[in-house]
């Protein structure tokens, strides 16, 4: 089952028995224990892959509605996407949300899977929009749907892993009480993440784990095997983010690398350290795929072939 840390319980005042009763169900799937640094045999091993988002001004497709930014017909579809992957010698892909067409269906799903395969690229994982920090209400249901959604969409596709995010705490929430609702949101979702065998990365996305400590204290707050961060290197806005990043490395199941990061008080964002974020990565014998998620200003298309290739002289 799904449980929640003592330490935890008594910071936030939450009833653990009542928490508990809510997943008692979840996994199923022998002993469990609470999440803490993974222990991986062997050496590090990081795989190359590359996130759809990077390519967010090409999609024909954006939260199921036409592209603004193109005219009709124009544009990339996810099998396009794959094809570039395949092209650039990016081992994965990871299959954004935001770009599927409207109204798709499980035989989309498996054509993604089918055409993925024969072009020798793995469907790394995929990636959702969402706000776990509602209180018990029709808002935190549709939240909770939605994720269960695309728990199934990856199952389907094989894809192993969703990112997804916590939230901002709303207005007038205190960060113990928008922890509570996160954790009873994160682990009604991995009840079904674990019976269908799909990681839940827990992104650092600002909100209630834009600071380190608060993402490692969720993790030690969840009992299950399903359960990890996705590791964004560009989203710690912090004193010392590669501090931050070796904190919650350990407990990593996906990376997103950005090339930029942006410390508190700096007047811009600096390039990222590449062989710095590997060192740390390393040193936690992070063993996954490491997805260039490509934000900058300068256009796609030129950059990220290039970026690409300097990383994979890296890996």
């Amino acid at each position: 089952m799904v449980g929640v840390d003592a330490n935890w319980v008594h910071l936030t005042g939450v009833n653990r028995r009542t928490f508990l009763a809510a997943t008692s169900s979840c996994l199923g799937a022998g002993p469990l224990s609470a999440i803490g640094p993974f222990t991986r045999k062997g050496d590090p091993r990081l795989l190359l892959g590359l996130a759809a988002y990077s390519f967010r001004k090409q999609m024909r497709w954006m939260k199921g509605k036409p592209n603004p930014e193109l005219k009709e017909g124009e544009g990339w579809d996810l099998f396009s996407f794959i094809d570039y992957c395949a092209d650039h010698g990016c081992a994965g892909a990871e299959l954004t949300s935001y770009f599927f067409p409207p109204e798709f269906g499980p035989d989309y799903l498996l054509k993604l899977k089918r055409h993925a395969y024969l072009r020798g690229v793995a469907i790394s994982g995929t990636a959702v929009g969402n706000v776990f920090t509602h209180p018990e209400g029709g808002a935190r249901r549709r939240e909770i749907n939605h994720v269960k959604d695309w728990i199934r969409h990856a199952a389907l596709m094989g894809a192993p892993h969703i990112r997804v995010f916590a939230g901002n705490a709303p207005k007038g929430m205190s960060q113990q009480e928008a922890e509570k609702n996160f954790l009873e949101c994160y682990a009604e979702c991995l009840e079904l993440a674990a019976k269908e065998g799909i990681f839940l990365g827990l992104e650092n996305h600002g909100g209630i784990v834009s600071e380190a400590d608060a993402l490692v204290r969720l993790m030690k707050a969840i009992d299950s095997p399903w359960a990890g961060i996705n590791l964004d290197s560009g989203n710690f806005h912090t004193e010392d983010p590669y501090g931050d990043l070796a904190k919650i490395a350990p407990y990593a199941v996906n990376v997103q690398m950005k090339i930029e990061l942006q410390k508190k008080g700096a007047d811009k964002p600096e390039a990222m350290n590449v062989p710095q974020l590997l060192k740390i990565l390393r040193n936690a014998n992070y063993q996954g795929w490491f997805i260039l998620e490509y934000e900058g200003s300068e256009d796609a298309e030129a950059s990220v072939p290039i970026i690409l290739r300097d990383l994979a002289t890296h890996l």
